[in-house]
């Protein structure tokens, strides 16, 4: 597993969550499906000996649960905003209520996020297990700086899904997409 760490500029995401009363995290999850979607490597993953091949891809949320504790729940990608929307707040408040992980990840390739919201971090590095093989990315509370937002990300993936440069070209994406919001 190798690890990227970027700060990215979320004013946009800032500003259209605030306007439009939408999550914050749920426009992040969307950006980042969305600059994934042109990079034909989040399409597959190494699972033991061979390299597997979806269709689709999916984003991870983890949601705080009834019980106070955490569950998962992938959001299928879309390429519509409001449909990608919907489905996060569904699908996020079942999880929440009946405390049950959601997965897709039979159907699709998923890449996993946390949001660590209740402190700044400067990067996390989660450790290879050997069974969760996904793209992991992981953030904290954005930072006010000046009249723009900040956030700190960690991106970890698998050296045999891609390399650098398309780990590159899927942060830059990432950006783009943020901007273009």
């Amino acid at each position: 597993m190798v690890t990227f760490f970027k700060t990215i500029d979320v004013t946009r995401i800032v500003k259209v969550s605030k306007k439009r009363e939408l999550k914050f995290n749920m426009l992040l999850d969307w950006c980042i499906g969305r600059a994934a979607s042109s990079v034909k490597e989040f399409y597959l993953l190494p699972v033991g000996d061979k390299l597997m091949r979806y269709d689709s891809i999916a984003v991870n949320t983890i949601v705080k649960n009834a019980k106070s504790e955490v569950s998962s729940c992938d959001i299928l990608y879309t390429e519509d905003l409001e449909g990608f929307n919907r489905e996060y707040l569904e699908r996020t408040a079942q999880v929440a209520a009946k405390c049950q992980d959601l997965d897709l990840s039979d159907d699709c390739m998923v890449i996993g996020t946390s949001a660590i919201i209740d402190t700044e971090i400067d990067g996390a590095v989660g450790m290879n297990s050997g069974i969760f093989n996904n793209p992991f990315l992981i953030w904290g509370r954005y930072r006010k700086k000046w009249l723009r937002y900040e956030l700190p990300i960690s991106f970890q993936f698998h050296h045999t899904q891609m390399d650098g440069a398309h780990a590159g070209r899927f942060l830059a994406n990432l950006q783009e997409e943020i901007n273009k919001l």
